[in-house]
């Protein structure tokens, strides 16, 4: 089977909600083309991230890896020195360019603070014309045609990169990086006009008291400021996030297209989704950090591939989707994983193929965090269909039921029954285990994996 071309779209930020196609689109935001991507190839219901913070999330693509198990905590250029993926690290890309493809890396780098694309076989790099800024959490509307803006002109240059790459012999693989809709966000005025604050509904999460919660969520909304701020103020920003998402998906379209024009629409396998989302005014809070919401740790998430994946399924398959992709990719491209690489995810084969879920395939997913520019926290979360659980070593445990509650506002970690419970802790530290983090397996597993092993926590 001809090797496809691989064609990574990785926005940043973007909320798994805030997708036409997704079933929890509740403010009719426009995305007609990522919706014609799921369309023509497979949606994921259950897609969440590794680490819902940058450096961390998209170290661990390139490595297929959980970022704890190299150092990557948390982005290495905002707050305390932190290790990152080094060059002589596994690297997926490395791999693929050994096997003859041509690799291009467009946009923002976040994946080692001394060395670039180039030491982990990305063979041409094409950085970032977007700058982030610690403007205002409000945003604003940038008044200007959307062919001068910064997603438009990153779109021409990889539009130009795949007419560079089709003319080479060989299959080759982009893995294009938008810098949005992370904040400030600054739509054009072309898709500003497309949403009006008036029409924005509050996000399920947004009426939260924080009543028996970890303390330092409250404290994020004093450290942005945001106490006492009612969604009369939030609905305009979250006007702004929803035309910031359209404009990215536009610029997607721009990019589909060029594969059409080039010939390479049918041969090229195409992956949309996100590092990770937003809180964007969810629980009264911005941006991310501290919180293992599904704001922030579900993801959009398709893959589309003319002729070897049917179009229009939706699946409830649970992925990690940054550890699965690695295995995935080399699976579909026949490339044998090196004997000394480790890989914590599975091949989505089976299921991208419509061939059914593997029965022994897991049923709930697992995200991480560790911290960030206000100061260390170590958060492991668990999602099943039903629950999720947030371990928090330092502070009370969450436990929400998502059923019955999905904007996790009642923390019910002690009213749920103890077996359920239990039974959520085991499940997250054998996957912890498995993976290696050594927040449990330092010390013979004595130090803190008693709190999951044995529920050694406070009130419970």
């Amino acid at each position: 089977m001809k090797r496809p071309n691989i064609l990574f779209l990785i926005a940043d930020q973007h909320r798994y909600d805030c997708v036409g196609y997704s079933n929890r689109n509740k403010n009719g935001i426009k995305t007609p083309n990522i919706d014609k991507l799921c369309e023509e190839g497979i949606w994921f219901n259950n897609a969440y991230t590794t680490s819902p913070v940058c450096c961390p999330a998209r170290q661990s693509l390139i490595a297929g890896r959980r970022p704890e198990t190299f150092g990557a905590l948390w982005n290495y250029n905002i707050t305390l020195p932190v290790g990152c993926l080094e060059p002589e690290d596994f690297s997926y890309a490395r791999l693929l360019k050994e096997n003859g493809y041509n690799n291009t890396f467009v946009g923002v780098w976040d994946i080692c603070q001394h060395a670039g694309p180039a030491s982990f076989g990305f063979d041409n790099y094409i950085p970032s014309i977007r700058t982030y800024s610690a403007r205002s959490q409000e945003g604003e509307v940038i008044d200007k045609p959307f062919n001068e803006s910064d997603t438009y002109k990153l779109g021409e240059k990889v539009c130009e990169e795949i007419e560079r790459l089709s003319k080479a012999n060989k299959p080759w693989h982009m893995s294009v990086n938008f810098s949005e809709p992370h904040p400030y966000y600054a739509p054009v005025n072309e898709f500003a006009e497309m949403y009006r604050p008036e029409d924005m509904k509050p996000w399920d999460g947004f009426y939260d008291d924080l009543k028996n919660k970890p303390y330092i969520q409250t404290q994020q909304i004093l450290n942005w400021g945001n106490e006492n701020k009612g969604w009369d103020y939030w609905a305009p920003i979250v006007a702004k996030y929803h035309a910031f998402v359209s404009q990215v998906d536009s610029v997607v379209g721009m990019i589909l297209d060029k594969l059409a024009e080039t010939g390479n629409y049918e041969d090229t396998l195409v992956v949309y989704t996100s590092d990770h989302g937003d809180m964007c005014g969810s629980h009264g809070m911005f941006d991310k950090h501290y919180v293992m919401y599904e704001d922030v740790t579900h993801v959009p998430f398709v893959m589309r591939w003319p002729g070897r994946i049917p179009g229009g399924i939706k699946t409830d398959a649970y992925t990690v989707h940054f550890l699965d992709l690695v295995p995935t990719i080399l699976d579909v491209c026949s490339i044998g994983k090196p004997e000394d690489a480790t890989l914590h995810g599975r091949s989505l084969r089976p299921i991208i193929m419509d061939e059914g879920i593997p029965k022994d395939w897991r049923q709930e997913a697992v995200s991480s965090y560790n911290g960030q520019q206000f100061g260390l926290f170590c958060q492991r979360s668990i999602k099943t269909d039903r629950w999720k659980y947030v371990w928090n070593p330092t502070d009370i445990d969450e436990v929400y039921d998502l059923e019955n509650d999905p904007g996790e506002t009642r923390n019910l970690v002690n009213e749920v029954e103890i077996d359920i419970l239990s039974d959520l802790r085991k499940r997250l530290y054998e996957t912890l285990a498995k993976d290696e983090d050594w927040l449990v397996m330092r010390n013979n597993h004595s130090w803190v994996a008693p709190q999951l092993l044995h529920n050694k926590k406070h009130a419970r």
